[in-house]
This record gives structure tokens, sequence and C-alpha cells, in this order.
């Protein structure tokens, strides 16, 4: 029996629109369901026949499961068959006239977004990029032109889209074809079936609005305690207000706080409570997705269940922290880490650019410099389930696995350095080969190595983000170098042989070249791997929408490693757009993706709703 047809509970009603309408699909017999895809894939009907030859369609959970065994058949296809594919799609038109040649479905969505309506400018810039494409990779550019909410780009996005992509290596740029074809399947398999995505684009046009809230016009900058910061607080609390939340609050460091209380018996026997969130400061001219998912898609799912009156066995607390970016003040991770009981006093005297001290500035606009209201944020473990976060995957391993879920597995721990490689600066043209000392060649063959070196240890990064040659001149030897490091791995034990491997590297290269090198450390933070029990609870809440579960560690940091010293936390990462390129203005995700994320969610407190029903 699938997954679709099992046991219902008041919080998996709150998902039955799309459950019944897969349920009526499943009923019509996989003949009749052959015949209701037609043309799911342009011309290639082949692709859902063999999904079902795979899987048939009464064991596929859901609707998602049938996408994730698309996307496997269109995968493990030679490249051969793959091109053949993205051959079979019409080129983007830029006529007066949709080519009456082109499938209807194709026709309907390019007249959605208005190609048939170009300016002259637009047209001839259309004509040309279509024909630099298809010289440069000789097949016609795809592109699900209904975009990541379905209702369509402009056709400005489309001509940039297809400028950038031009510029794409060849095997990706056949790879993110193949993913805009499952992009333009996903919506036209909607229609078909009547599927509503109405979780996932309230979180999408959520994500829209909030970043309207901006410091810098044309560009989404939001950093902490600016008017923008303020405005953006005080829109994340009405959202709360009107999702349903009992008590919504601003605290000492401009956290926004809101709490959907317990039912009436679960209140009574003063149950612990869940916290979420995530934070919603930006960098500059970041992305609309970072962080703010985290705390969106829970609002909208405590509006869902406030509108049926549905309660938990457990408080559901949610938090939009107001800093973690660590842009304005340098200094990270300052909501949560006043949550978990880590504000640092020190911090207080930390300056921005202009010369503001943060003490002074929340003085005006909070109550943090109140010693009484900054211990009360501190919450204490004993009264939490733990902590969960959703977070935008600001990465390229789901797109590339061709999933839309991961299950984060460990937040990496890092270790940060500065480098100098001290040799011997002489004259370019008259010091021979084989006496200089040099230390950017020495810098280069360390960078070369411990990019092999970290690619070998299983999820270690190992990053140069900067490098100098120190009074560097065209007609001189480098004598001095200076160079960061920054190494991540998901464990302290990978991560502390990682550094062991790094510091023999540098060791053995400037050894060799008769160089000299100091290493100052300027940053060492633990991993925060995943509570066994919550990362269980997300995997099963994954594979309860019809997906697998994919690990992963997580290599960028996030509020869950600040809650993680206090009590058990475990996060779940939505796929990004784009490779999951984040803290950039094309981070995006798809309102189906983020659909997914919301019915996870969803399952994941049913799952936690059991757990504590059972224990009373």
């Amino acid at each position: 029996m699938s997954q679709s047809a099992s046991k219902s509970t008041p919080l998996k009603r709150l998902l039955a629109a799309n459950h019944q309408a897969w349920s009526a699909f499943q009923a019509r017999g996989q003949a009749e369901a052959l015949k209701t895809l037609t043309g799911l894939y342009e011309h290639s009907d082949w692709i859902v026949e063999q999904a079902f030859q795979a899987v048939p369609l009464s064991q596929l959970a859901s609707p998602a499961a049938l996408k994730h065994q698309l996307v496997l058949v269109v995968a493990s296809a030679s490249q051969e068959v793959q091109l053949a594919l993205i051959r079979a799609h019409p080129p983007l038109s830029a006529k007066a006239k949709i080519d009456d040649a082109i499938a209807k479905d194709s026709q309907s969505e390019q007249s959605l977004v208005g190609l048939d309506r170009c300016s002259p400018q637009e047209f001839a810039a259309l004509t040309e990029l279509n024909a630099q494409y298809l010289k440069k990779f000789g097949w016609p550019f795809i592109l699900a032109v209904r975009g990541p909410r379905g209702s369509g780009l402009s056709r400005a996005t489309i001509i940039q889209t297809l400028a950038r992509r031009i510029n794409m290596p060849a095997e990706e740029e056949l790879q993110e074809c193949l993913r805009q074809i499952h992009r333009i399947a996903e919506i036209r398999l909607d229609e078909r079936l009547g599927l509503s995505q109405s979780l996932g684009h309230a979180v999408w046009d959520a994500c829209e609005d909030l970043a309207k809230i901006t410091e810098t016009p044309g560009e989404l900058t939001v950093t902490y305690m600016t008017p923008a910061h303020r405005q953006a607080a005080q829109w994340i609390a009405d959202q709360m207000r009107s999702a349903g939340f009992d008590e919504v609050f601003e605290d000492a460091v401009g956290n926004v706080v809101g709490r959907y209380k317990a039912d009436a018996q679960a209140s009574e026997s003063g149950s612990k409570a869940l916290m979420t969130g995530s934070h919603y400061d930006t960098v500059r001219n970041g992305g609309k997705y970072d962080g703010r998912i985290g705390i969106l898609i829970p609002i909208e799912v405590v509006r869902s269940m406030s509108s049926v009156g549905q309660r938990l066995p457990f408080d559901l607390e949610v938090i939009g922290f107001s800093e973690e970016e660590g842009v304005r003040f340098k200094c990270t991770f300052l909501g949560s880490g006043a949550v978990a009981g880590r504000f640092d006093q020190a911090t207080l005297e930390a300056t921005d650019s202009s010369g503001l001290r943060l003490a002074d500035v929340l003085k005006e606009q909070c109550r943090a410099l109140d010693p009484a209201a900054l211990q009360a944020m501190a919450r204490n473990p004993e009264n939490y389930l733990g902590f969960v976060e959703v977070h935008i995957e600001q990465g390229p391993v789901l797109t590339r696995t061709g999933v839309p879920l991961g299950l984060v597995t460990s937040i990496n721990g890092s270790a940060r350095y500065m480098v100098q490689i001290t040799g011997l600066a002489s004259h370019a043209g008259t010091t021979p080969m084989g006496t200089r000392r040099d230390a950017a060649a020495a810098a280069a063959e360390f960078m070369v190595a411990l990019e092999e070196t970290a690619g070998s240890l299983a999820d270690c990064v190992a990053t140069v983000g900067q490098l100098e040659v120190v009074n560097g001149s065209t007609n001189v030897v480098p004598g001095h170098v200076r160079l960061s490091l920054d190494l991540r791995a998901p464990t302290n034990e990978q991560r502390d042989q990682l550094v062991k491997s790094t510091m023999s590297l540098l060791e053995s290269i400037c050894g060799k070249r008769g160089l000299g090198y100091s290493v100052e450390q300027t940053l060492l933070a633990s991993a925060a791997p995943s509570d066994v029990g919550l990362a269980g609870a997300w995997q099963r809440a994954i594979e309860s929408t019809g997906l697998p579960a994919h690990p992963l560690p997580s290599g960028a940091g996030h509020d869950a490693m600040k809650l993680h010293e206090v009590m058990p936390q475990a996060m779940l990462f939505v796929r990004g757009e784009n490779l999951g390129i984040s803290h950039n203005p094309l981070e995006s995700s798809t309102s189906h993706d983020l659909q997914l994320g919301c019915e996870a969610f969803i399952h994941l407190l049913d799952q936690l709703a059991a757990s504590q029903t059972s224990k009373a």
C-alpha cells in the first residue's frame, strides 16, 4: 500500500487535497495514467513509461516519488539519449507568432511570458543570444519560462538568464538543461493531476514580500539594527499574529518570537516546547531565502493549523533570529547566542564602520543594556524537546543529486588561520630558477596539494580565500606571501586530521624550498552533529513525502550551531536553484521545493506529537 493511503492524522489532513488527487490518479490504473501524462516531457513519453516499468504506479507514494523516479530515468540514460531529449524541445521563440509546429504545452508556456510580444530590442537580443548559444553547445537553450513559482518569468529575466548560461561549461549546461526540462514537467504535472502548491506559494510570496524591505534599493541588504532591520522585524511579527500565534514579542536583542500554544491537556501538564526558526538579517546584496525560509515555513504551517483549530501536544516556539551574518558589527550569532545563554557582554563594545558602538545602538533600539532582560532571554534546555531548523542548502549537492530535500548529518567544525610564507625577494631577471626562494611558487604548490588532500578526506573542504604577495612587483621574485586558510569537516576528529595534514603539507613544501613560515589561528569552531533522535524524525518526515532522505553535512554555519551548545538540534535542507548559489541575488528556490519543505515540517510535527502523546 502506498504511503498516500497510510493512516491519516489531524496534522496529515492539512495535506489532504494533494493526497486525494494522487489517490484518484492512482485509482485510474497505469494504462490510463500513461495517457494522462502523454506529453509531460516534450515528444519523450518513454521517460514516464520507463519510470512505471521501474516502479509501478501503485507503489509510488506521492507526486514527489513519481518526479524523483522520472529524474532517475533521465539520469541513467546515455548522453546521446539525454541530448535527444534536449533537442526534442523547441528553442525559445521571439517571433510575432509562436510556431504552430511547437507542442501545445510549449506554445502555451511561451505565450504566457509574452515571447510573441517582444519589443524590437528584445527580439534582437533573443535572436542573437540563441544563435550564440546554439553555436557553442549544439543544442537549443532550455528554460522553464514559468519560473520558480510557476507564474512566468519576465522577458528581461529570460534574456539575462540566457546571457549568463552561455558562459557555463558544456557538461554543466547540459545538466542544467535537463533540470529545466524536469521543472517544465513538474509544473505540467500539477495541471494534469490538479495538484496544489499552496503552502509553497505562500512561503515563496512571503520571501518576495519580505525582500522588499532593504537598506539599498535594487538589492537585498538588511543588517543588524538598521531601519530596514527594524521594519523586517515588525513585518515578521505581523505575519505571526495574522497566522494565529498566541504570543508574539520582540526580545532584548531584536529576536522576533512567536508561540503557538499546546492543546489544553498538554498545557496543563506542563509539556516541553519545540523551538524552531532561523535568521532574518542578510549579507550585503544577498539572497531572499537564506535564513528566512526557516522562519516563514513554520509560520505558514501554523497558519494552516490555526485555520482548522489544530493544536499540538507541545508549544511550538518560532524565532526569527535578529543577527547571524555578522555584517555590521562583525559579531556573528548574536540572536541565537543570546537565546542559548551565550551572549558575550564584551560584544557590546563592538563598533560598526561609522564608529557606532553596539551598546549604544541597542540602547536606542532595544532593552539590551538591562542585564535582567539579557539574562531572561536564555532558555532552560530542560523545557524544550530541542531545536529544528529548515534552511536553504546554500550549495550544489541537492541540485546535482536531483533531490529537493536533504537530511543534515552535522554542521561542520572549522579552523581558520593566517599563514605567512617567507622567502627571499630578488631580481626576477638575474636570479636563476634553481636558486630562487620564491614564496609565491611555494604558496601555489601548497594550494594545489591542499586541494588534493582535502578532496581525499570524506566531506572535508579547504579554502585559500585570501592570497597576497606582500610588496609584490613585476620584476621581483616574491619574498613574502600572506594567505588565509579555512578548513572544515563534519566532526572535530576529521577537522583535526585535516589541520594536521595541512600543516604537514606546509612544513614539507616550505622545508623543501628553504622557506620560513608562520601560522596564526584565528578561529576554532566545534562541529555540531545532528541529534540522533531529531535527525531520525527528519529522515522519516522526508520519507513520508515519498522522497529518499539524502544525508549531507552543512559546510556553512547556522543558528542551530549555537542551540547545539545547550539542546538537541537537527536541520533540514531545501534545494536551491542555480546550483544552490547563496549570499547572491541569484539565490532561489521553487514553490514546489518549498512546499515539500512545509510538508516535511508537518510530518516532523506529526511524529513528535505522536511521541509526546504516547508518553502522556
